[in-house]
């Protein structure tokens, strides 16, 4: 969008749908929600190209990074990422292609194939994590309290929709 509108159309769409509809409050929650990520989604995609990374490249390499071994098996990069399989290995074979990371076989497990981080691959994490840092991933607007506030509540969704089952 190259110019601000002189108006909230979500407030705007809220007001038509209380008229019309019915009650406006989650569907003006929702679309506003939708339209943040959007903008992070800009954000955090401008901070990332030119590294040569999507987000989702991005995350692999930052779990990689946390794990002990600097390596995880596919599946439980899949399972972290809350990820299909299919889209772990077209991610593993981008990051793979571009030197990011290794494939190699599980040391006691013959079916298992390890996804390890290569110099390359920290050394480009750290790079983009200090561009998506330096946009603060694109959430502006909010106080420290408030992103903490916005934290709770969307984890609070998360978990009513059965993300996960720690408290």
């Amino acid at each position: 969008m190259d110019r601000p509108l002189p108006f909230d159309p979500i407030a705007r769409a809220a007001e038509l749908w209380e008229e019309h509809i019915g009650p406006s409050t989650t569907m003006a929650a929702v679309t506003g929600i939708m339209r943040v990520q959007q903008i992070i989604q800009s954000a955090v995609d401008t901070a990332l190209k030119p590294h040569g990374l999507t987000f989702a490249r991005y995350e692999a390499l930052v779990l990689l990074t946390f794990a002990r071994r600097s390596s995880l098996p596919m599946r439980v990069m899949g399972e972290r990422l809350q990820l299909h399989p299919t889209s772990v290995t077209n991610i593993v074979d981008r990051l793979e292609r571009d030197g990011l990371v290794v494939r190699r076989a599980h040391p006691t497990d013959r079916r298992t194939t390890l996804v390890e981080i290569t110099e390359d691959g920290r050394l480009r994490r750290k790079q983009a994590t200090t561009a998506v840092n330096e946009i603060d991933f694109g959430l502006h607007g909010l106080t420290h309290r408030q992103t903490e506030q916005l934290i709770d509540l969307l984890t609070r969704v998360r978990k009513a929709e059965g993300d996960f089952t720690e408290s």
